[in-house]
């Protein structure tokens, strides 16, 4: 598995929101994207999920362009996406919700009940709750929630679009710490997060992005420890 964005470029109108970005997320990484806002990092998510055309340039998925194929279809050869704010079914229980995260699959009971256990494991708070609405979910309960959902695709690259926006600390600390074990599990994940220190403690490469142009790609190790990068984004650092 190789996701692989070649010269990207997207616009909303007549803004280029992304300038000719090239990333790589090879198979058991976590590739994070780390950016102020406006940068362009939920525009590129967007991008490879479907929901926004490419202007020019390439999105492909082990070794085929899919720039043309629909976002359900997308779902379907394994990307799948847990967009910022949620968006889950607030009217729904948490059982239903996740079961409309294996809306597309064609696949036997038995290895979705299997999926939903898996989910469950990870996430206990969301068993406790299965008949309860996901509206009435704390907001990091809700986010367990649209993480599971997404799981229940059973994708091979999971792409979260800030996880811990509007999160207790220890909540933050409880989602980046799901967002390993997942990885753990042989999932493949682009992660976009405002919260840069936890999001390169977490993750094997990084790309910083500016106005929708890369500005620096390197291990996310190396960027933790970079002079620019810890003030430019992590609050620490010469001044």
């Amino acid at each position: 598995m190789r996701l692989e964005i070649k010269d990207l470029r997207v616009h909303y109108g007549k803004i280029e929101a992304i300038k000719g970005v090239s990333v790589v997320v090879n198979q058991g990484e976590i590739v994070t994207l780390i950016g102020a806002n406006g940068a362009g990092k939920t525009t590129i998510l967007k991008t490879i999920s479907g929901l926004r055309n490419v202007s020019s340039g390439d999105i492909s998925f082990d070794g085929t362009s899919i720039n043309k194929v629909p976002a359900h279809e997308r779902v379907d050869l394994g990307i799948s996406q847990v967009p910022e704010g949620r968006g889950i079914f607030p009217g729904m229980t948490v059982l239903e919700n996740l079961e409309m995260g294996k809306f597309n699959r064609k696949d036997r009971k038995a290895e979705m009940d299997e999926d939903l256990d898996r989910v469950y494991t990870l996430f206990p708070r969301l068993k406790e709750r299965t008949s309860q609405a996901g509206g009435t979910l704390s907001g990091g309960e809700q986010q367990m929630l649209a993480m599971g959902r997404a799981l229940m695709a059973r994708p091979k690259v999971l792409l979260l679009d800030e996880p811990s926006m509007g999160l207790a600390p220890q909540m933050i600390a409880n989602i980046f710490r799901i967002i390993t074990e997942i990885n753990k599990q042989g999932v493949t994940i682009l992660l976009v997060e405002q919260n840069a220190q936890q999001a390169l403690q977490r993750a094997h490469r990084a790309y910083i992005l500016e106005t929708g142009n890369v500005t620096k790609e390197a291990a996310a190790s190396d960027l933790l420890n970079d002079p620019a990068v810890r003030e430019a984004y992590l609050g620490t650092g010469a001044h």
